[in-house]
């Protein structure tokens, strides 16, 4: 019961002060979760709301405020151009575009490109990361499309290029700039970019981590930024200084997802491009300095996923790795509930809405199946294309970003 209060808390203080759920990456403070009750479970390409052609491709999730969209993109062309696009909620028409003519990084992959990270948007800015090998770039509009600021962070030295989306929180935007050279987090003044502070870190091989950093909020005890990569594993900071509260080091590769927390604890993991060595790994908060060996509470190397976060429920973990194998694990004890294989595969996030996970396809299906303690497939849905995205949540709509399309469903 303790830890079922503790996710309640934590849950009800990051709430957003709006009616818009999905401003950041994974929605409300990267739960993940949406409480609309309207979501349609299936549905064909006939029921489409709207599908629009994109410029470029990517795999970024778009994010709402008001009546527009806000969503990255890319060429794929040496000297590649990337994109900021604003969009109108409605019928999906462009209202304005920036272009920003940048080098490609290499070599990349198949699976990755360059508009991998996600924008967060407040009332008055839009903001979002391009990176390249010379540049780590963080950008803010107005809703207008009016350039605000630019900051260049300097150099970003990744095999895969960058993916962490930035985040807001209180009058700080925060940017996780872990990668194999010179690494820290920063904190930026959102109206200006001014440094507010900066927590260095180690840069090292394969150290660029690609997850989004949420927001820890508790009663009596300082605000924390969690997050995760494979130099310093899951770690805190205090977020009003940056300062480095504790950290662990079960990680021995790449990490991909987002910090989760569920009750006491928080979960992250790590792995390769040949998915055979992935672990998942839950660390008790709270501690000083170094806790790897006090607070890592256990380590499932089963089904783990490398680039899928994670989503909870209640004191239920959900899991799906890149192959379709999908998991119930029970949270505080690391017990799994059962484990299944889900046809196709997936690189974007799974979200929750109304007990339902939803999560897009290589393959270009949506497949919703049921947040409970037994397996059920609900629903296989098309969306026209293959996706490496995210779903994104708004006024009993999905937003659903293929590689080079975004799609419309539900709402009147």
């Amino acid at each position: 019961m303790k830890q079922l209060l503790t996710a309640l808390v934590v849950l009800l203080a990051s709430a957003p002060a709006w009616a818009q759920e999905w401003t950041r990456f994974r929605g409300p403070n990267g739960t993940g979760i949406s409480d609309a009750k309207d979501i349609p479970v299936t549905w064909t390409e006939k029921d489409f709301r709207w599908r629009i052609a994109l410029p470029g491709e990517g795999h970024s999730q778009p994010v709402i405020w008001g009546d527009k969209i806000f969503l990255t993109s890319a060429s794929k062309d040496k000297g590649a151009e990337r994109y900021m696009l604003c969009l109108h909620k409605e019928d999906g028409k462009e209202l304005w575009q920036k272009k920003l003519p940048l080098p490609t990084h290499a070599p990349g992959n198949k699976g990755s490109g360059y508009a991998n990270g996600s924008p967060t948007v407040d009332k008055d800015r839009v903001y979002a990361c391009f990176a390249s090998d010379q540049q780590y770039l963080v950008k803010a509009w107005d809703h207008a499309g009016k350039e605000v600021w630019t900051e260049n962070l300097g150099p970003f030295l990744s095999q895969h290029g960058e993916g962490a989306s930035p985040i807001l929180f209180e009058d700080k935007l925060i940017v996780v700039n872990d990668q194999d050279g010179d690494s820290f987090i920063i904190a930026l003044d959102p109206k200006s970019g001014k440094t507010i502070w900066k927590c260095p870190r180690h840069g090292v091989k394969e150290n660029t981590a690609y997850g989004t950093p949420c927001i820890l909020q508790r009663e009596g005890k300082p605000t924390e930024i969690l997050t995760c990569s494979h130099a310093h594993g899951l770690s805190s900071l205090d977020a009003k200084t940056g300062k480095m509260l504790w950290e662990s080091h079960p990680f021995d590769k790449r990490s991909v997802v987002s910090p989760v927390v569920v009750g006491d604890l928080v979960f992250g993991t790590c792995g390769s491009g040949a998915y055979t060595a992935n672990f998942l790994v839950a660390v008790k908060l709270d501690g000083k300095g170094d806790v790897s060996s006090t607070n890592i509470a256990y380590i499932i190397r089963k089904g783990a996923p490398y680039v899928p976060t994670p989503v909870a429920v209640g004191d239920r973990l959900f899991t799906i790795d890149e192959k379709g194998i999908a998991s119930a694990i029970e949270a505080p004890t690391g017990k799994v509930i059962w484990t299944e294989r889900i046809n196709g595969g997936f690189y974007g996030s799974p979200v929750v809405i109304d007990r339902k996970i939803y999560c897009c396809s290589t393959q270009g299906e949506v497949v919703v199946y049921a947040a409970a303690d037994e397996f059920k497939i609900l629903a296989r849905n098309p969306l026209g294309e293959g996706s490496h995205s995210t779903p994104c949540v708004d006024g009993g709509r999905l937003y659903l970003r293929t590689f080079s399309h975004l799609v419309c469903v539900g709402g009147k």
